[in-house]
């Protein structure tokens, strides 16, 4: 008995351990925006909240067809009399009941024809497929969150990275001031204008590195990982981001690829069936019927009442018809037809709106899409520029330091304008598919 109960023990705390591990799983080093979609489409909480839903709802529909099963059901007294019943029978007044009397009733209905049980039957798939809907929904969701906030630490990154670049040239350029000054060939203003560069891209640097931080914990979030784990992200070069961030522009809008729209398809579907339904209040219910009762009585005591039974035992149907109910089921059939047009006119106004949040994003994009190419163009230019200058300054202040200074800043303007808008372009590109009805899952 002890060793069976190390083993149950062990198997329990091996599993334990598994979810355990499961529950606090975690990416592997360089994560892409792929992995990070899927982690989160397992581990978001909405997500599972979803799942969940779907299971109620599949719950639901199972209570709602189980009225087609029999229903079986017992009933049970017992009951003393302190005062026997009494009735006029032939003029004299007789006992009409026993003093003790128990009884054991068993009942068994049937539906037939049940408007409720029948409705059951025929949206079970349809209800279903909104749950699934529903979960589709949550998921491009969060999808398209998680790419943007996957996108966003890495501009963040670069933003750092295009810093630390900045940082290591005014450290040269500090040097090249100071040795200078040194020799005699500047005052002391191009050094002390160097330092100050120096410590406002440090400062800037630094911000840039707290900010980092807040865009990794929204990406978390958003994913539902684990906040005391790291999460490596994979670097992206220039080269590939370009290509993530190309689309076809000349693409034209579908809106029955829109989950909404789908989700209003269905809707449809659950109207008409509730026009059928209401339709089907003017017709009777039919249900089949058995009884079986046990009926014990005694005049004496509790203890003599149960040894003889006088049972008795039917079939039968039951036909149920309301007549007359002041108009109420002809006034429920309208209002389920006018749902019917109001969510017929929500779909051709779902369309117009998609039509409409597809071109303004397209808009968007191409806006954005102009202004990368320019800054791209102008990042070569500006390095160009500050080569020139620096090689000048560098071989005995041909020119002042404030223009080294200035192609500096140009430079680093350049670089970090650039990486804005080639990865505000990615994330335009995230909401054209969305508006596409391109996420799908």
């Amino acid at each position: 008995m002890k060793r069976y109960l190390y083993i149950v023990c062990s198997f329990m705390a091996i599993g334990s351990f598994a979810k355990a591990q499961q529950n606090n799983a975690v990416l592997a080093d360089s994560a892409g925006v792929d992995e990070c979609v899927q982690y989160a489409l397992k581990h978001y909480p909405e997500v599972q909240q979803q799942y969940i839903n779907e299971k109620i709802t599949n719950s639901q529909i199972k209570t709602r067809l189980a009225d087609w099963y029999p229903q079986i059901g017992m009933n049970a007294d017992l009951q003393h009399y302190f005062q026997v019943p009494r009735t006029l029978n032939g003029g004299q007044v007789v006992n009409a009941g026993v003093r003790n009397t128990s009884g054991v009733d068993f009942g068994l209905t049937q539906n037939i024809f049940s408007r409720d049980a029948l409705l059951a039957s025929q949206t079970k798939g349809t209800v279903i497929q909104a749950a699934q809907q529903n979960t589709a929904a949550t998921k491009i969701d969060v999808a398209a969150g998680v790419r943007k906030a996957f996108y966003d630490v890495l501009l963040t990154r670069e933003q750092i990275n295009v810093l630390d670049e900045d940082i290591i040239r005014l450290k040269k350029s500090l040097h090249d001031a100071t040795s200078l000054y040194n020799a005699g060939f500047t005052d002391p203003t191009d050094y002390k204008r160097a330092t100050i560069s120096l410590n406002n891209s440090v400062a800037q640097q630094r911000a840039q590195q707290a900010l980092l931080v807040s865009k990794y914990a929204t990406l978390k979030q958003l994913m539902g990982y684990p906040n005391d784990q790291a999460l490596n992200l994979r670097t992206a070069d220039a080269s590939s981001l370009e290509q993530e961030a190309v689309f076809d522009t000349t693409t034209a809008a579908q809106p029955q690829n829109r989950i909404e729209y789908k989700q209003l398809q269905t809707q449809l579907a659950l109207d008409a069936a509730n026009v059928k339904y209401q339709k089907w209040s003017y017709i009777p219910t039919l249900s089949g019927v058995a009884q079986y009762n046990l009926a014990f009585m005694s005049n004496s005591s509790f203890g003599n009442m149960f040894n003889r039974n006088y049972p008795n035992s039917f079939v039968g149907l039951q036909l149920g018809f309301p007549i007359f109910q002041g108009g109420k089921r002809t006034q429920n059939i309208h209002i389920a037809e006018m749902q019917m047009d109001v969510d017929k006119l929500g779909q051709d106004n779902l369309a117009n709106s998609i039509n409409a949040e597809y071109q303004n994003t397209l808009a968007v994009y191409k806006g954005d899409l102009v202004n990368y190419t320019t800054l791209k163009d102008n990042v070569e230019l500006a390095r160009e520029v500050y080569k020139t200058i620096s090689l000048k300054y560098q071989v005995g202040g041909i020119i002042t330091y404030l223009d080294v200074i200035n192609a500096e800043t140009d430079l680093r303007t350049a670089e970090i304008n650039y990486s804005n808008a080639l990865y505000q372009l990615i994330i335009d590109k995230v909401d054209i598919e969305k508006s596409l009805g391109l996420i799908q899952y």
